[in-house]
């Protein structure tokens, strides 16, 4: 059997930290989003969009194995799944369709993704603090966090690459099914891993959902959408949303175990 090329990505969300008791060298490249390249040293690329601080990026040179991944190569990767205002305007889902389009995985494994920042009891928003939610901000390409994780999944299993979520939190805006690293390292099978991913999806409602965004022809080559917001309809937007979400079951946790 040839051998997996199994995608990490990795954000800022508080549990990311786990990854630092993990066998990396299971996966075939590390990815790092923003601020998530501090969690441990040893990862293949770090995603940023432009308006990343330089301040807040690593020290050159960086080791000969990393490489930084700005527009220039993920603006390209973004539009040919579509482009971002039906793949959702935030790092999460760029990174995604980057790692996609670039790594051709079999797997893409997220952690540290969850785009949940409650503050409640003491709790921190990010690994390391308190941080903005960007994907919360007010965007019409943001609408549904959840309709665009749907989309990443089915567009991903065009490719036959398995999306999972991997976090230990109880709450997750990813509607990928979750997977521990324990079990995804020692008892996974990516046959049974894309067969679940099948099986959740109303492959008949993501026809649709591709042939509403053809259609509306929303398509920004740069990769600038915000420049021209004032063409785009929220609410046409938010009608293919709709579709998207109804285009997957749901899975409880148990049943990949």
């Amino acid at each position: 059997m040839r051998d997996l090329n199994i995608v990490l990505i990795f954000g800022s969300a508080p549990d990311v930290t786990a990854v630092k008791q993990w066998d990396l060298s299971f996966f075939t490249s590390c990815v790092a989003i923003n601020n998530a390249w501090q969690v441990i040293p040893d990862w293949n690329y770090l995603i940023f969009p432009e308006d990343f601080p330089i301040d807040r990026r690593p020290q050159l040179p960086v080791d000969t194995h990393q490489k930084f991944i700005t527009a220039n190569e993920f603006v390209l990767h973004q539009n040919n799944f579509g482009g971002f205002i039906y793949a959702g305007g935030t790092m999460a889902f760029t990174a995604g369709y980057w790692a996609l389009g670039a790594l051709q995985p079999d797997i893409i494994a997220y952690i540290g993704c969850d785009m949940v920042y409650s503050t409640e009891n003491g709790k921190t928003s990010h690994f390391y603090g308190s941080g903005s939610a960007d994907p919360l901000r007010n965007d019409m390409t943001l609408q549904s966090l959840e309709a665009k994780s749907n989309r990443l999944m089915a567009l991903a299993n065009k490719e036959n690459c398995a999306v999972l979520n991997m976090s230990s939190l109880p709450e997750s805006r990813l509607t990928f099914p979750r997977l521990r690293n324990s079990d995804l390292q020692q008892s996974f099978s990516h046959e049974k891993l894309l067969s679940t991913q099948n099986h959740l999806i109303d492959a008949q409602k993501v026809s649709m959902a591709l042939t509403a965004e053809k259609n509306l022809g929303y398509l920004v080559p740069s990769g600038r959408y915000w420049e021209k917001m004032k063409s785009f309809d929220p609410v046409k937007l938010r009608m293919i949303d709709d579709i998207w979400i109804d285009s997957f079951k749901q899975i409880e946790f148990s049943q990949l175990n």
